[in-house]
């Protein structure tokens, strides 16, 4: 891509190297007929071209309309080697560089003897072929590429700014190469690049992996590279190998966890009074649950929680499976009968997420049991779903960024005791802590994006207790 300093241009024409003791013949006969001293020659206005050597004195500079030397130093304007890439702006691609050394558009100068200056060396060109570009001269040995500082010797090369390159050099530099396929990125019918690119991960990928069956995590959302394997799980999702890390992988696993988020709730002076049953089961399960619930409560189009309120037999996972290959096998499952006790029957989560993807999840979940034992009632989606969204929220900023406002002082160690038994989070768990704040932050959906947008407002305004006093008075957020 070409940075907004300048255009690409590309010369078509070589240096080609004349006979010299032909022309120094030429020369003589001139020299012998008598020339009168003549200034030196003017640019001709086009800004690259290529020019070859005259094989005179310097005095006999003056331009002539018939001159068989300047026969091939028309340059070939052609399109930009490297166009503008889709949504992503070309300014300040080059901004890292430091500024070419040679003076661009400078005045052509002359040595005491009347020869040209490279504008390379800076010694004398004398009579030898010599090249005309970027407002200067050059021996053609000195016209080099700003990457590889080696000559450039194509009959084209890339301008980016006031930097040349080979164009080989200048497409292996600034062209994008496809993440997922490793390829350079190809233009599409206008000339432009033109690819996507995740707006947390910054992943670039050609459109055309969009529907070619090219798997994509279901927890982070970047597309699978060429050169890793995804693991199947069997429920037509995939995980990549960094969120496998910490995936969840049965109830067993998950009840730490679980017991950390409760105890994260008491700390918030919301204590749960009942023992609400948690789960962890397949994609299947889950989806026969929705459909056993009669209360017609608002779920998106990929669930990954369910908090039940009818008696139901679920299946739930109690032995982890593990990795075979690029898939899990040796999954145990067994069906559970779930009672009505109280408001709430269970929370279901779907197996196989991160650990903070599963704990943000029971986070929302448990404020939904917690306002049905508390007596909410009648809420709009907008307003449930979105104080649930702004409680897994905080749990996420309590738990990758400890000491945030979000940590109550009396669960701080309770709420982290997962990740302090692995050794702490790594950095591939924090960042995708950062990815699922960005998830429900820019959620674009209106019960749980505007609903956590307006519910966070007033959080932040009034506080958690003031807010929540508020939706039981009003069923609406205080403003």
């Amino acid at each position: 891509m070409a940075s907004s300093s300048g255009p690409n241009y590309n010369i078509s024409q070589p240096c080609i190297h004349h006979d010299r003791k032909s022309r120094f013949v030429r020369w003589l006969i001139r020299l012998f007929k008598g020339t009168p001293n003549a200034p030196p020659p003017r640019m001709l206005g086009d800004e690259n071209k290529v020019w070859h050597a005259p094989g005179r004195s310097a005095a006999d500079e003056r331009p002539r309309p018939n001159n068989e030397e300047l026969d091939h130093a028309m340059p070939l304007s052609l399109p930009r080697d490297s166009a503008v890439a889709k949504d992503v702006p070309s300014s300040g691609l080059h901004e890292n560089f430091d500024m070419f050394p040679y003076p661009p558009h400078g005045q052509t100068q002359f040595s005491s003897r009347g020869y040209r200056i490279c504008g390379g060396c800076k010694y004398d060109i004398g009579s030898g072929n010599y090249l005309g570009c970027m407002g200067t001269f050059w021996h053609p040995e000195c016209f080099r590429c700003y990457h590889c500082s080696q000559p450039i010797t194509e009959h084209e090369f890339s301008l980016s700014g006031n930097r040349p390159y080979h164009k080989s050099c200048f497409k292996e530099l600034h062209h994008p190469r496809c993440e997922v396929c490793h390829q350079f990125i190809p233009t599409n019918g206008a000339g432009l690049i033109e690819y996507r690119s995740h707006p947390f991960w910054g992943q670039k990928y050609c459109p055309s992996h969009e529907f070619d069956n090219t798997a994509r995590c279901c927890s982070c959302e970047r597309l699978e590279s060429w050169n890793s394997s995804y693991i199947s799980l069997g429920d037509g999702r995939s995980l990549c190998l960094e969120c496998m890390e910490s995936a969840v992988m049965d109830t067993g696993d998950c009840q730490s966890l679980y017991h950390a988020i409760r105890d994260y709730y008491e700390g918030m002076y919301m204590k749960l009074d009942q023992q609400i049953p948690m789960l962890l089961v397949e994609r299947q399960a889950l989806n026969e649950a929705i459909e056993g619930e009669r209360n017609g409560y608002h779920h998106m189009p990929e669930t990954r929680g369910l908090c039940l309120s009818e008696e139901q037999t679920v299946t739930s996972i109690n032995k982890k499976p593990r990795v075979g290959g690029n898939r899990l096998i040796g999954m145990k499952t067994q069906q559970q009968r779930l009672h009505r006790k109280c408001e709430v029957t269970a929370i279901l989560v779907l197996y196989g997420l991160p650990r903070l993807l599963t704990g943000s999840i029971l986070a929302h979940e448990l404020m939904h049991g917690w306002l049905r034992l508390k007596g909410y009632r009648n809420l709009s989606l907008e307003v449930e779903e979105g104080i649930c969204q702004v409680l897994s929220y905080m749990w996420l900023e309590s738990e990758v960024m400890p000491g945030s406002s979000s940590m109550p002082s009396t669960s701080s160690s309770a709420s982290s005791s997962s990740s302090s038994k692995k050794g702490g989070q790594s950095y591939i768990e924090k960042k995708l802590g950062e990815f699922f704040l960005h998830l429900i932050a820019h959620d674009t959906s209106t019960a749980y994006g505007e609903g956590f947008r307006a519910a966070n407002e007033a959080v932040t305004k009034y506080g958690l207790r003031r807010t929540l006093d508020h939706i039981r008075w009003t069923g609406n957020f205080p403003v």
